[in-house]
C-alpha cells in the first residue's frame, strides 16, 4: 500500500506506506547496503569498489515516481490521491563510520553542489512542488542504517510546516516590503548573543525562539531562495560553516551528536514557487549528556514547544565548544 490520505481537520496530507515496514534495519557492517562492494564481498547498492557521493532512488520509498493505485477509495471528506514523487538517498561517505562532520571542506562544498543538482534536476518535474533535503543521524534520531547518509524527497505537494513558514514570509512581505529571514539574521547579527558562527556569506544562530536546546539555524546573510541561486564563493562559505557548526555539535559532549538536518528553501511549484530564504535546520535531540527532548503531550499533541533553557545560554556553551572560527577547521 502507497497512498496520500488527506487530514481534514489538520489540512494535511498523510503518506501511508505499509511496504516500509519492511527495510533493512541496522544491519552488520559487513552487510550494510550503503557500503561499497567489495570483490566477492556481499553486493550492495553501489556496485563500486569505493566511491565519493552517491546518490540512487530509496529501494523503499514513501513517494514513488510511478505509484500504485490507492488501496482504499476516498470521500469528499477524505480525499485520496496517488503517492506521486520521488524518494531518494544521499551517501556522504564511503566510509561505514564516517560522519558529515569529519570530511573535509572541499567534500562538504562538493556535497553541496550534489544537493544542488538534486533541487535543480527534481524541481524541474511538473508534478514536483517541494524538494526537501534532510539527515536524520544517529540512534536518538530513529535511524536504521548507521552509515553517513541523507535522504531527499520530491513532494508533489508543499509541506504543511514549509507552506506555513511560506505563508508567514510572504505575509511579512506585504506588510513590510522585505524578507522575513533577512530581517531574523539581521536582528540576530544585530544582538550577537545568540552567534555561534559569522561567515562571509551564511550566519549560524541559536535562534530566539529556538524550540529545542541546541536547535542551531544557518541563514543566508544575503537573500538567496535557494541553492540553486549560490555561487562558488556562496557555497565555499556555506560548507565551513556547516562544519564548523558540526564539529562544535560533537566537541560539545565529547561524542557525535545526534541531530535532524534539514533544508528549508524556495518550493519549485505551487502557488509559492520561487519564494523563500535558504537556510539549515538543525534539531539535535541532546538537552544534556545523558538526557533527550521528547516530544510529548504538548509538543505532540498541541504543537507547542517547551524549550527548559534559554537560547542565549545555549549559544554561550555552543561558541565555547570545538573551534571557535571558520579559520580553525
Amino acid at each position: 500500500m502507497s497512498e496520500l490520505r488527506w487530514h481534514p481537520l489538520r489540512q494535511e496530507w498523510v503518506i501511508t506506506a505499509t511496504h516500509r515496514m519492511d527495510r533493512t534495519y541496522k544491519p552488520p557492517q559487513d552487510f550494510c547496503p550503503l557500503c561499497p562492494t567489495k570483490p566477492g564481498a556481499f553486493p550492495t547498492e553501489v556496485p563500486a569498489e569505493d566511491y565519493e557521493i552517491v546518490v540512487f532512488q530509496n529501494k523503499f520509498p514513501s513517494l514513488q515516481p510511478s505509484p500504485p493505485e490507492p488501496d482504499v477509495s476516498g470521500t469528499s471528506l477524505t480525499p485520496v490521491e496517488l503517492s506521486a514523487g520521488e524518494c531518494e538517498v544521499v551517501l556522504y561517505s564511503s566510509r561505514h563510520n564516517g560522519t558529515l562532520a569529519e570530511e573535509s571542506v572541499t567534500h562538504i562544498r562538493n556535497l553541496i553542489r550534489v544537493w544542488k543538482d538534486r533541487y535543480l534536476e527534481l524541481g524541474s518535474r511538473d508534478e514536483i512542488e517541494y524538494v526537501f533535503i534532510f539527515e536524520n543521524k544517529g540512534d536518538a534520531v530513529g535511524v536504521t542504517l548507521h552509515h553517513p547518509h541523507g535522504q531527499i524527497y520530491a513532494f508533489p505537494y508543499i509541506p504543511p510546516v514549509q507552506r506555513q513558514e511560506l505563508a508567514a514570509l510572504r505575509a511579512h512581505r506585504q506588510n513590510t516590503g522585505r524578507c522575513l529571514v533577512c530581517d531574523i539574521a539581521g536582528e540576530e547579527q544585530t544582538d550577537g548573543r545568540r552567534v555561534i558562527a559569522d561567515g562571509e556569506h551564511f550566519l549560524a544562530v541559536v535562534p530566539f525562539y529556538a524550540r529545542y536546546p541546541y536547535e542551531v539555524h544557518i541563514l543566508a546573510k544575503e537573500h538567496k531562495s535557494s541553492l540553486g541561486a549560490l555561487d562558488a564563493g556562496n557555497e565555499w562559505d556555506l560548507a565551513r560553516i556547516l562544519k564548523l557548526v558540526m564539529l562544535k555539535y560533537d566537541a560539545l559532549f565529547g561524542f557525535s551528536l545526534p541531530y535532524i538536518m534539514s533544508i528549508h528553501q524556495a518550493p519549485t511549484g505551487g502557488g509559492y514557487k520561487g519564494e523563500g530564504h535558504l537556510r539549515f535546520e538543525f534539531y539535535p535531540l541532546h538537552r544534556s549528556a545523558d538526557r533527550l527532548k521528547y516530544l510529548a503531550g504538548v509538543e505532540s499533541a498541541a504543537g507547542t514547544f517547551i524549550n527548559d533553557s534559554a537560547p542565549e545560554a545555549k549559544a554561550e556553551e555552543l561558541r565555547e565548544a570545538g573551534p571557535k572560527t571558520i579559520c580553525e577547521i
